[in-house]
């Protein structure tokens, strides 16, 4: 029962039909436990359990046997007996041919014999003619062509393969007329196969049938053995010898033709046949000259390689010819190669390339180190070429400059006899002129100065080509991936001082066009070979305006070239150094030249007055004073204070913190020399009258027909409020910006601003006092004794005399002026000139010698009406100046009193519009309707 179930089956064969010899796969189930336990394999009823092997209980390949026909596939195994099958295997025999190889006995009965007897061939024979090379059927509704018309089509040929003027035209036509094109591709794939089995000749026939060669040997052998034991006289094996030779000599005779082509043939294939084999080498001149030119150098190294590694040592005369070409072309890419590495503008990729092609190619030196050499003379020769050009245009600008300003002084005699004072029209167009010359002058400043051209040009060249000349020479000293490269460390100091030159020239030239007193301790023949740059009245004010954009470029060009290698200090300091030379010098010059600013902002004043609620009234001039040191800051805190990664602090060194200091010093006290020499000396403008308008808060305004340039006491009011201005608004706010954006010890300059100022407006302060008090003391005098007035000899006081009411509008207009440019400044300036007035009245009541009771009235009424007008400016001076005024004057009776204050009374309501300026209190309007009265009167 167990048995049963063990039974071996077979359900599937792959394939199902073959010649003998096929190999074939068996799958079914119970076909063994272990290749031992197979003990039997028969298909179609043939035993071909040798060639059996066992892969699992439910496979075996096998090679069928010399059956024919349809039969089972019965495997038998010690664990279950003999099997059962489902399925059958076909075997057929192929009809050989009679050149063709066979490992099985050949029936020629049909084939040789009625060919030999009737010079013809037999239907086999001609069935085997018949048979398709191409492996395909012509299955078609077209009728065939007959022969006689495939005559007429192809004249001296035949269909027949086994002829000499076989036509493959007329075999298709006769055959396959109906194929496709798609067929025909496939029978030319299967004639390529057929070919490539029969080129593997005898080998292919013993690997397919070695079981049956084996059993041929074996039954030679056992042959060899029965004759020799039957042969009683000893020769019967050398008369089977001879016949056997003689049969051979009879079949060579038969087949010598046959045989001659056939060695022919086989000669031919057989140098086809290495041609074919080693095609590689044939081929590889042609090939190496086709990569070339199609850029594929990988490849002609690849097989130039190749080549080397199988051909090198050959002693096969073909081989050593086709090799030496090869060489030839190899040696005429090399060269092609290092040309190309000698091309400076080649890229860092395509110059790795060329070099490693180079070491590919067993190029004679050291291809990246004669790359690296060449860069640096190239780059060298790029920096003095571009340092020639621009000296040399910049020598052209000069000299068209120099032509320009020569032809420009002959008109001058003509300009000046048109700057005619006495006619308006002729000063107006004076002033026309000038403009227009100073926008010459202006186009000529704005056009790009050849410096500035020259430092955007080289840190180009140099931020372009340096990085690539630093990654070639890293690359050289880390080629670890490259076979058979070795690094030679030697050249580390080499490689450092070539690039050490580099920066090192690329700094020179720069300083010989920025700052040449940094090369004072070069020769002068170093010197000249750096340039001598021409120099012109104008070339250091556009240094000036352009050193933040030059600044800027050096600057961006040390951080590109100090971010290849972090590490390389020593040879990136010199960058480094220059760069903060740059800096400084751009620093101090744009400060010194922010002060030439602000002394010569004085030429901008308008004298239009603006006036606040908190800065009073103020001209133009303290916001162009704080512009303009604004934006001076502000250009050098983008391109100077403000530092980056690699960058020192520009402050760190006390030489530079001590001198900007000083320069931001001299800048805030600049201002200061230019107000006073606008009160003092101001500048001549030659323009029409206009009408000055002072507006005061949006009730008053102040208009007069004046002068552009207004009188000395104006020009002192006017700068007085500008300097306050200065000194509580417009300082504090640029010591601030100046601290919030860097500069350190600016309390130093602060003070040093204060006290500049404050001495400034001491002194205008004195001027305009001077100037207003002066005018009043001088006629006091005079007015006080005029129509023979005496003292002594007053009899009939009637009220304040004119001198007095003089006096007060005087104050009044005093008090006008201050009050609308700068209302802070009314007590102030009030004070000063109340106890000058009040000094003069006492100095002049004192000197008098003797008072009737008329005069004392009369000097104590207006004594009273002074002190009771001027009030508000008390001072312990005025107070002083007063009490010694009364103690001169006799003491008045009851009746006297009255009669002061009688005509104190009258006094103060004749003058009441007039007296409300000296209120505390006072409004636009009151100081309008006084400042109208005043200019009646």
């Amino acid at each position: 029962m167990t048995l049963r179930n063990n039974q071996p089956l077979v359900t599937g064969v792959s394939p199902k039909e073959g010649p003998p010899g096929t190999r074939i796969t068996i799958r079914g189930e119970n076909l063994g436990n272990d290749p031992r336990d197979l003990i039997g394999l028969k298909i179609c009823g043939m035993d071909c359990l040798l060639s059996a092997e066992w892969k699992s209980s439910s496979k075996i390949v096998a090679r069928t046997g010399p059956g024919k026909g349809k039969g089972d596939i019965i495997a038998i195994t010690r664990s279950g007996g003999k099997g059962s099958c489902t399925v059958g295997f076909r075997g057929y025999f192929l009809q050989i041919g009679p050149l063709q190889d066979s490992a099985v006995w050949i029936d020629e009965s049909q084939t040789v014999r009625p060919n030999l007897d009737h010079g013809r061939p037999t239907a086999s024979a001609a069935a085997k003619e018949e048979d398709d090379p191409l492996g395909i059927l012509d299955e078609g509704d077209r009728a065939k062509l007959t022969e006689d018309e495939l005559l007429e089509m192809f004249h001296d040929a035949s269909g027949s393969i086994s002829l000499e003027n076989f036509s493959p035209g007329w075999y298709l036509l006769e055959h396959h007329q109906n194929a496709s094109f798609e067929d025909l591709k496939a029978g030319l794939s299967f004639m390529k196969r057929k070919a490539s089995q029969r080129s593997e000749g005898p080998i292919t026939i013993v690997r397919s049938n070695l079981m049956s060669i084996l059993d041929c040997l074996d039954s030679l052998t056992e042959m060899y053995k029965k004759y020799n034991e039957d042969d009683i006289r000893g020769n019967c094996m050398n008369s089977y010898a001879v016949l056997l030779m003689q049969a051979k000599s009879c079949a060579d005779g038969l087949f010598q033709e046959v045989l001659g082509r056939k060695d022919k043939a086989d000669s031919t294939r057989n140098a086809l046949s290495v041609i074919q084999k080693f095609r590689f080498l044939f081929h590889l001149p042609l090939n190496i000259q086709r990569n070339i030119q199609k850029g594929d150098y990988n490849m002609v190294i690849n097989d130039y390689e190749k080549a080397k590694s199988l051909f090198a040592d050959t002693e096969i005369k073909i081989f050593k010819k086709v090799y030496r070409e090869v060489e030839k072309r190899i040696s005429s890419f090399r060269d092609m190669l290092y040309k190309r590495l000698k091309d400076p503008h080649n890229t860092l990729e395509e110059q790795k390339k060329l070099i490693r092609y180079l070491i590919s190619l067993e190029y004679k030196g050291d291809p990246a180190w004669e790359c690296l050499d060449n860069q640096q003379k190239w780059l060298i020769e790029l920096l003095d070429d571009c340092k020639d050009d621009h000296i040399e245009e910049e020598k052209n600008c000069v000299q068209e400059n120099l032509a320009s300003n020569q032809s420009n002084n002959q008109w001058k005699p003509l300009s000046r006899a048109n700057k005619s004072p006495t006619k308006s029209g002729l000063s107006r167009e004076s002033s026309f002129s000038s403009l227009s010359s100073s926008d010459h002058q202006g186009s000529w400043r704005f056009k790009t100065p050849q410096k500035v051209l020259f430092i955007e040009d080289i840190t180009d060249i140099m931020m372009q080509h340096f990085p690539d000349f630093w990654k070639l020479g890293q690359s050289y000293f880390t080629r670890e991936s490259e076979k058979g490269v070795k690094i030679d460390t030697s050249k580390h100091g080499k490689m450092k001082l070539m690039m050490t030159e580099i920066i090192t020239l690329f700094a020179n030239f720069v300083r010989a066009a920025f700052l040449p007193e940094s090369l004072e301790n070069m020769s002068e023949h170093e010197r000249e070979k750096l340039g001598v740059w021409p120099s012109s009245g104008k070339s250091e004010h556009i240094s000036g305006a352009w050193l933040p954009t030059c600044v800027r470029n050096i600057r961006n060009c040390a951080n590109t070239l100090s971010a290849l290698d972090s590490n390389s200090d020593s040879v990136m300091i010199v960058l480094n150094e220059l760069a903060f030379d740059m800096r400084t010098n751009c620093m101090f010059t744009l400060l010194k030249q922010a002060i030439m600013d602000v002394k010569n902002v004085y030429t901008k004043e308008t004298w239009v007055v603006e006036t606040d609620d908190e800065s009073g009234g103020t001209t133009q001039l303290p916001a162009l004073f704080e512009n303009i040191v604004n934006e001076t800051v502000q250009h050098l805190h983008e391109v100077v204070v403000m530092n980056k990664a690699p960058e020192p602090e520009i402050f760190s060194q006390r030489p530079i913190q001590k001198e900007a200091t000083q320069l931001c010093s001299q800048l805030l006290q600049a201002f200061a020399v230019c107000m006073e020499q606008l009160v003092f000396t101001p500048p001549l403008q030659k323009t029409e009258n206009k009408h000055v308008k002072i507006t005061i808060g949006q009730d008053m305004e102040l208009e007069q027909h004046d002068d552009p340039i207004p009188s000395l006491d104006k020009r002192l009011i006017i700068m007085l409020s500008n300097c306050n201005h200065t000194i509580e608004v417009v300082i504090p706010r640029i010591i601030e910006n100046l601290t919030k954006h860097g500069y350190v010890e600016m309390e130093k300059a602060l003070k040093a601003a204060q006290e500049t100022y404050s001495a400034l407006d001491n002194r205008l302060f004195l001027s305009y006092i001077e100037q207003k008090a002066d005018p009043i003391l001088g006629i006091m005098e005079v007015n006080m004794y005029k129509g023979g007035f005496n003292w002594k000899t007053w009899k009939n006081p009637t009220g304040v005399r004119k001198y007095l009411k003089d006096i007060v509008m005087s104050l009044i207009e005093v008090h006008a002026e201050v009050y609308g440019i700068f209302p802070k400044f009314v007590m102030r300036v009030m004070k000063k000139i109340t106890e000058s007035v009040c000094e003069e009245l006492s100095r002049l009541i004192q000197c008098v010698p003797d008072f009737n009771a008329g005069g004392a009235i009369q000097a104590r009424l207006e004594l009273e009406a002074l002190r009771s007008m001027t009030r508000i400016y008390n001072t312990p001076k005025v107070q002083s100046c007063f009490k010694e005024a009364f103690d001169c004057i006799p003491e008045l009776s009851e009746e006297g009193k009255t009669v002061v204050d009688q005509l104190l009374d009258k006094f103060r309501a004749t003058m009441k519009i007039q007296l409300m300026c000296f209120q505390p209190e006072l409004s636009p309007s009151t100081v309008k309707r006084a400042a109208r009265l005043g200019s009646m009167v």
